[in-house]
Parts: C-alpha cells; sequence; structure tokens
C-alpha cells in the first residue's frame, strides 16, 4: 500500500459535521421505531468513541511517521462520526419516551478493550479493531440505515462510510504488516516483558473475553436481529472475518491460532456438545457465526489474493 497516498485521502477527504443539512425535518415514525432508533444512535456514538481511543492506542505505537498521522487522522474521524450519531440521535428524538443512554454493556467493556490494547500486542489490537470495523462497515451502519431509511441518515452515513473504508484498508494493511518476517524478527529482538507488565496484560485480556461477549449480544447481535433480521449481512461480515482468519500467513499466529482452535473445538460434535457454553462466551460471539461461513473454494481463492485486494472486495461489499 502506498502510504503517502493514503494519507493524502485522508486529510482530503475530511469533512465536517455542519456540512450536512440539519433543516429538513426527520420522517414520521412508529413510537417503537423512534425509540429503537434513537438507541441505537446513542449507542453508535459510544462505539465511535471506542474506536476513537483505539486508533489513538495505534497512533501511539507507530513507528513510521506517515502511519502515525495516517492514524491521527482516524481518530479525527471517529471522534466526528460520534458527534454525528449522538446529533442523529437528538435529531430523531421528537417525542422524548424516554431517556436514553449508552447501553450499560458497552460502557463495562469499552475501558477494559482500551486496556487491552494498550497492554497487549499490537496484531491483538489490530485482530479485534480489523473484526469490529467490519462488523460495523459490512452489517451494523448499513442496516441501521436502511432501517431508517430517511435522508438526513442517508446523507450522515455517505461520508461515514467514505472514512470508514479508509479504515478498512489500513486495518487489512496492518492484517499484513503483523504477519511479515519483518515484523516477527521486530518481536523475538524485544525483550521480555517484566512480571508486573505480563499480569496486567494478562488481566486486561481476561476482562477482555468476560466482557466481549455480552457487549456484542447488546450492541452488535440484538439490534441486527431487528434492523438485519435475516442476518444475511452480519453473516457476511463474519465469513470475511472468518476467511482472513484463516488465510495462510494470519492463521499462524498465536492469538488467531487461540481463537481458531475455540472455533473448531466448538464445531467439533463431542467438545461442543460439552463445553459450548464456555466456548461461547470465550470467543464471545453469537454460536450463528461460530460455525463454518466459508467453502475451501474461497478460502483457497483468498489465499491467492492480496491484503489490499481483500480489503477492496471487502468494501465492495457494502456498496453491493
Amino acid at each position: 500500500m502506498d502510504l503517502q497516498r493514503m494519507l493524502k485521502k485522508c486529510h482530503s477527504e475530511q469533512w465536517s459535521v455542519g456540512d450536512l443539512d440539519w433543516s429538513r425535518p426527520p420522517k414520521p415514525m412508529l413510537p417503537e421505531t423512534e425509540r429503537a432508533i434513537v438507541q441505537y444512535f446513542t449507542d453508535m456514538a459510544g462505539i465511535e468513541r471506542l474506536a476513537g481511543a483505539l486508533f489513538e492506542e495505534q497512533r501511539k505505537r507507530a513507528v513510521d511517521p506517515v502511519l502515525e498521522e495516517i492514524f491521527s487522522t482516524f481518530v479525527q474521524d471517529e471522534l466526528r462520526h460520534a458527534h454525528v450519531a449522538q446529533m442523529l440521535a437528538d435529531y430523531y428524538n421528537v417525542h422524548h419516551y424516554e431517556h436514553y443512554q449508552t447501553n450499560g454493556h458497552l460502557l463495562r467493556f469499552a475501558p477494559h478493550f482500551v486496556n487491552a490494547i494498550r497492554y497487549l500486542s499490537n496484531e491483538i489490537a489490530n485482530a479485534y479493531i480489523t473484526s469490529g470495523e467490519l462488523i460495523l462497515d459490512i452489517a451494523l451502519l448499513r442496516s441501521i440505515n436502511d432501517f431508517v431509511d430517511d435522508a438526513m441518515s442517508q446523507e450522515a452515513m455517505d461520508r461515514v462510510n467514505r472514512d470508514e473504508s479508509r479504515h478498512i484498508a489500513i486495518d487489512f494493511h496492518m492484517v499484513e504488516y503483523y504477519c511479515s518476517d519483518e515484523y516477527i524478527q521486530t518481536l523475538k529482538q524485544r525483550p521480555p516483558l517484566p512480571p508486573r507488565e505480563r499480569i496486567r496484560a494478562a488481566w486486561s485480556f481476561t476482562c477482555v473475553l468476560w466482557f466481549a461477549a455480552p457487549f456484542f449480544k447488546a450492541v452488535f447481535f440484538e439490534p441486527m436481529d431487528l434492523v438485519d433480521p435475516e442476518g444475511k449481512r452480519m453473516m457476511e461480515a463474519f465469513r470475511r472475518i472468518q476467511l482472513l482468519s484463516r488465510r495462510n500467513q494470519v492463521k499462524s499466529r498465536p492469538f488467531v491460532r487461540f481463537m481458531l482452535t475455540l472455533q473448531d473445538l466448538y464445531n467439533t460434535p463431542v467438545v461442543g456438545r460439552v463445553l459450548g457454553r464456555v466456548l461461547r462466551r470465550t470467543i464471545g460471539v453469537d454460536p450463528r457465526f461460530i460455525v463454518q461461513l466459508y467453502s475451501e473454494v474461497e478460502l483457497e481463492r483468498t489465499n491467492g489474493m492480496s491484503f489490499d485486494a481483500l480489503a477492496q472486495e471487502a468494501l465492495a461489499v457494502k456498496y453491493a
């Protein structure tokens, strides 16, 4: 990937919440629809603030100054997305049926996730970020926007989607880097972490695993069951995640290997029946998305593609 070209794109595609036309009235909605939409945008604001914190941690770790500046623009993007999501929540909150607050599971999960990104290895951080961006971009944002079906939401989501496309392109670029011989050699040359740091990293990771399942259920899976009841978009997002994880260079990395082992155990008949509940909680994913969602032909094709091509194909899905 040409990082200089990406950086120019990051700067040229900046926008402001004030660029949107907030003067038009929202379309009339049923009470239950208004309640759902306002809550979804309220939670989206929280998700985007979390994403901004995660990109800030990546910015701090970036060695390449160009990549550091790219992540800096991503932080700006996510803070702007949080702002526009909260404004959309206020915009559609016409009747004030209730007092809306960010989902409690998101609030409990967020600080542990940020700590995990801070104390764990870069590749673990990037694995979670890439998966989250794919779910958000391919499934959640599109489906909520279609559910709202209103010009104001469409105008905002068009801008947000353009930003998210840049994020996913860099996410895939970083996945490739963390599988490279260069990065692996860098890891070998690093001194081992002191015991205190290892304990802190282990505790952060344990907390992420514990709080991830209820967070994903409340903020991703339950809303998607309403706005995309057939689950096609969520299935597609997880299919992309599985194909990326099973790619030859990626599946050999320790964290990915750990998660794939859990998935394989879950899909083993005897083990799955006995330990299924524990495995589901550890993976943090709805059972529908732990089963294999790709064919061997698709996996072979994925292994023959570049990471940039995989990113572009994933991005094309949301416009299909």
